[in-house]
């Protein structure tokens, strides 16, 4: 489970290596993405990390990352439908997990990636 909470840190944190993008330090790979305060709980959000596209999900204060592009047919899961612990596809109505990427209903066959995330201050943080 890929799962971050504002008091729970990954052993990157301590780490000095660094990476820049686009004039933003990130530890080992995580990429800002959004701030706690722009996704409440049972909202969803698309972003880009290290030039991936990523969909962010507050779960009951839980955050999770996922592809946002459904390997259905390449739709974004951002502009689809939350409910719970899944999406749906707006444009063929495919379900995935939040949580762990995994098809739930097709007609996706493939699931989507599921990234590691953390929280530093108010900063959600995704690993890709």
């Amino acid at each position: 489970m890929l799962v971050a909470k504002e008091e729970m840190f990954y052993p990157f944190e301590n780490s000095s290596e660094h990476r820049v993008l686009g004039g933003e330090c990130c530890k080992m790979g995580f990429f800002k993405v959004a701030s706690i305060k722009d996704l409440r709980s049972g909202e969803m959000k698309g972003a880009e990390a290290g030039g991936k596209p990523v969909l962010i999900v507050n779960l009951a204060g839980n955050y999770y990352a996922l592809g946002n592009v459904c390997t259905h047919e390449g739709c974004m899961l951002s502009d689809g439908v939350l409910d719970g612990e899944k999406v749906q596809c707006p444009c063929h109505g495919s379900v995935f997990n939040v949580k762990t990427g995994s098809v739930v209903n097709g007609p996706a066959m493939k699931p989507e990636p599921a990234f590691q995330v953390k929280v530093e201050g108010d900063q959600i943080m995704v690993s890709v």
